[in-house]
């Protein structure tokens, strides 16, 4: 599947990579290739698992989180995770609409906006944010948590994106391409 990293094979898969992709499995119904990507370093795979845990006892909806997903991912032209968030998002509550705004950092409520391009410019400026940023997005209603939330979804999404650009993961989802 992957040339450039293994992508492993879930019944040939031992140790305890072996017993991450069964809690993944078991969660979602299958294995996604990201995570049979992940299965070469089960330290990497258990920690990536662990940041989605803890994203998901924040402040914000997993609506959110995926809004936050598909505006990172198209920040870093991650098609994988574009296509992956397109779906996931969908299931969620999100139109076809919603999930080709949201990954221009457009949101139709001004609070989720100024989330998704605050996320945007985290990502692509690396973190160096301009105070003006950090008042803007304050002035929409987000606290210090939040912040720090939003900056927590960076990397964990960030992780991904960089993997699968890494990898060259093939894409088993119903495919979505940057800058489209």
């Amino acid at each position: 599947m992957s040339t450039r990293i293994a992508t492993l094979n879930p019944e040939t898969t031992t140790g305890k990579a072996k017993e991450l992709f069964d809690g993944v499995e078991k969660k979602l119904g299958f294995i996604p290739n990201l995570i049979k990507v992940f299965g070469n370093s089960p330290a990497t795979l258990q920690s990536y698992l662990s940041l989605g845990e803890l994203t998901g006892v924040g402040n914000f909806s997993g609506k959110f989180r995926e809004q936050l997903a598909l505006a990172i991912a198209e920040e870093n032209a991650c098609n994988y995770c574009l296509s992956a968030h397109t779906a996931i998002g969908k299931m969620n509550g999100l139109t076809e609409e919603e999930t080709k705004e949201n990954r221009k950092g457009l949101a139709s409520n001004p609070k989720t906006q100024a989330g998704l391009q605050f996320a945007q410019s985290v990502t692509k400026n690396r973190g160096k944010v301009s105070t003006e940023e950090i008042k803007a997005v304050k002035a929409a209603g987000y606290t210090d948590e939040d912040i720090l939330e939003i900056v927590l979804n960076v990397v964990s999404n960030t992780l991904t994106n960089y993997v699968n650009h890494i990898a060259e993961t093939v894409i088993d989802f119903p495919v979505v391409e940057a800058g489209k």
